[in-house]
This record gives C-alpha cells, structure tokens and sequence, in this order.
C-alpha cells in the first residue's frame, strides 16, 4: 500500500521535472551543461537563482493585493464626506509616499517586532517574537504601495462623470449595485494604465528585501559573486531576470487592458 504515494510523487516528481522552466530537464539553467557555473545541481548556482526568481515573484504577487484593497478603500476615504476620514487618508499617503521605500522595510522589519514585544510585554506574555523577512517585506512594500495605489485610484473615481452616479441612483440602484455595476468597471479601465506602472515599480522594489536576509533574486546573485567573484556575469543576469519579468508582466497587462476595452465596448 505504502507503494502507491511513493509512486505518485514519483511521477509528479518526473511531471515537475519536465516542466520546470528553469531547472527542470529543458530548462534555461540546464542549456549551459551540467558542469557550467549556471547549471542547475552542485556545481552550478542554477539552483539558488531559480529559487530567488520564484521568492521575487511571489513576494510581488503577495504584496499587489494588498496595496490594491488597502488603496481603494483609502481612496474611499479620501472621498469621504466625512473630514476626519479624509484627513487620515491624507496623511496615511503623505507619510509612505515621503519615506524611502527601505527605510520603511526597517521600520516594519526591526520596529513592528518591539512593539508586538512590548505589548505582549504589557499582557504579561514572556515570549520572544521575531517577524518573517518575507512577512515584513509584504507588509512594508504593501503600504508604500497602497498610498500610491490611493492616489492612482482616487484620480480614476474623480474622472468618472457624476452623471454616472446619478443615473445609478435615478435606476434606483442602491450605494452596492452604483458601485459593482456602474462604477467599478470604468474605475478598472481607467486606473489601469496607472496601477500598470505601480507593478512595474513594485516588482523592481522587491530587490529591497535581499537586506533582511530573504533570499529574493538579488540576494541570491549576491551570493554568488561572493563565492564565484564574478560579479559581472551574476549582476548582468539579475538584470536580465528584472528584464524578461517586466517584458512578461507588460504582455500579461496588456491581454488584460485589451479585454477591459472590448467589455466596455461590448455594454
């Protein structure tokens, strides 16, 4: 019986490798043979490129939602009728669109862990906390972002003519449907060009984390010319890694531009 999961994940095992665009058997790193410097194995820092790679892309992925909800919900509140909730809009986006991008990761890094100390401290808990590099660089990297996400957003709802919202009303929608079904689908269409570069900057962003010790592309490549003393070749391919993301996300962004057109075409 044990025989049936060995052999499943042995079969996945073949399925990952055949399919793995870096490492696996027709991947980009095994091209240069397996004694290469780039190759894929102990020999070669194939590998622990690959792995920066996929925690660049995944902390870039983690970190866009969160600066997207927390940047619409701060334009709503930049909306407001209500002062106090503009006000604090207001300053939310002026204090993170001011402050360096890593100063604030050390902020978020090495501060969030004392105040979560001092406040289990206070609770009588006598425990020590330490925050994941990865954790602290989405929350850090989703705040800078959410302020300029609010402001990209905010210009977008201010470009909606008013009489979009009254003829919702005047449909007898209520505040939800004006917004799902009015609202949104232009907000969309016009931020996107804007959130567009937002990525763009986010992506490149990222590198920032190789500090706290996550080992992101950079981090990685770092490493290697440590070891290798090649810092010439690493630091060329991490630009080329920077690159060929950027030229990806471009194609992706603009399938999702293109359908965002024909759908309001289509109403």
């Amino acid at each position: 019986m044990d025989d049936v999961p060995a052999s499943g994940a042995s079969l996945w095992q073949n399925i990952v490798g055949w399919i793995d665009p870096l490492c696996g058997h027709l991947g980009i790193f095994n091209w240069f043979g397996s004694e290469a410097i780039l190759s894929c194995g102990d020999k070669g820092w194939g590998d622990d490129i690959a792995t920066g790679i996929v925690v660049t892309i995944t902390l870039a992925l983690a970190t866009m939602p969160v600066g997207l909800l927390l940047g619409f919900l701060l334009a709503l509140g930049m909306r407001s009728q209500e002062k106090s909730l503009r006000l604090a809009a207001g300053i939310y986006t002026t204090i993170f669109r001011g402050l360096p991008e890593l100063l604030t990761l050390f902020i978020v890094y090495y501060g969030a862990q004392i105040l979560i100390q001092a406040a289990l401290a206070a609770m009588g808990v006598d425990t020590r906390v330490e925050i994941n590099a990865f954790v602290s660089g989405m929350i850090a990297l989703g705040v800078v972002s959410s302020s300029y996400c609010a402001e990209v957003i905010f210009a977008a709802f201010q470009a909606i003519p008013r009489g979009q919202f009254e003829g919702g009303h005047a449909l007898g929608l209520h505040r939800g449907q004006i917004m799902s079904l009015v609202v949104l689908p232009q907000l969309v269409r016009i931020a996107l060009p804007g959130i567009t570069n937002l990525w763009m900057i986010l992506l490149k962003d990222t590198s920032y984390v190789s500090i706290i010790g996550l080992a992101d592309v950079l981090r990685q490549t770092g490493v290697a010319v440590r070891v290798t003393k090649q810092a010439f070749l690493f630091y060329s391919i991490a630009c080329l890694i920077y690159l060929v993301l950027a030229i990806i996300s471009s194609v992706g962004i603009g399938f999702i531009d293109r359908w965002a057109r024909r759908s309001e075409v289509s109403r």
